[in-house]
């Protein structure tokens, strides 16, 4: 399979609320209040862990199917802890991401234990989210004025 090319456009509505498309969805990003937001979405950090949650959840399906299994019920949760003093500016030794991203799989199936640890390794070995939130990614910035 070829390279597939994947976007977003966004439009700013406030410094903290902005509009995002994609195929035709839309959806709001926005800060909550105690953050200085509207609460009218969730945060950037929020999709990300959900994005990250819901990749999961496709790769894991398609990698039991080929185990030869079934999962009966399946629910992720995903966390992370992040220290705002990074991109809040407050201490340039703080990184402004995510410190630690934790996942936990809530799993029904008549797979043995020892097969749903293989399936977990390999769900987080070839998840795209996970590894672009493991590995470097270069990211190539344009400025239009």
């Amino acid at each position: 399979m070829s390279e597939v090319v994947f976007s977003v456009d966004v439009v700013c509505q406030s410094s903290t609320c902005a509009e995002a498309q994609t195929r035709g969805f839309t959806f709001n990003v926005d800060e909550p209040e105690e953050l200085g937001g509207t609460n009218t979405g969730p945060n950037p950090v929020e999709y990300v862990i959900g994005a990250y949650a819901g990749c999961l959840n496709v790769v894991g399906h398609m990698i039991a199917k080929e185990m030869g299994f079934e999962l009966d019920s399946l629910k992720i949760h995903v966390e992370g802890s992040l220290d705002t003093a990074g991109f809040l500016g407050k201490d340039p030794n703080v990184r402004s991401g995510y410190q630690e991203i934790r996942v936990t799989y809530d799993v029904e199936s008549a797979a043995s234990r020892e097969t749903l640890e293989k399936w977990v390794e390999a769900v987080g070995k070839r998840c795209p989210v996970g590894d672009n939130l493991k590995n470097p990614t270069p990211i190539v910035t344009t400025l239009k004025t």
